[in-house]
């Protein structure tokens, strides 16, 4: 059974974010938290680490007397969406201004279990 988290209204581009997000989508989180950990881009990597917390505990949440070490979780899903822009005027020269566009994001992330999965598809293979 899947966990779905979200992360909204995060005040970092959703270009950058994605540099990041991509990184992890697919990996065990295992594997993912020690991408995260020791990833450059700290910022991102700091706020995607505790939205995987928040999947994990989701999916905890969901399978009560499961055990997240024997479940062999990966991320299934996660994606980043713009979120709201705030917009600031910057002056420039001869009575100018520039536009600054701050932007945000959305990052939505999907946790599931792959010995859930094998399982499941063994007994629709039996029928």
């Amino acid at each position: 059974m899947e966990a779905v988290a979200k992360l909204n209204n995060c005040p970092t581009s959703p270009r950058k974010m994605r540099l990041v997000v991509d990184l992890i989508r697919g990996k065990r989180v295992e594997e993912a938290f020690g991408i995260l950990r020791f990833n450059n881009k700290q910022e991102y990597a700091a706020r995607l680490e505790k939205l995987l917390r928040s999947a994990i505990a989701n999916w905890e949440q969901k399978n009560e007397g499961s055990r997240v070490e024997d479940a062999q979780l990966y991320v299934k899903t996660i994606f980043v969406d713009g979120g709201a822009m705030q917009k600031r005027v910057l002056p420039a020269p001869q009575g100018r201004a520039y536009r600054v566009r701050k932007r945000s994001n959305h990052v939505t992330m999907i946790v599931d279990s792959k010995v859930a999965n094998t399982v499941a598809t063994e007994t629709t293979n039996q029928e």
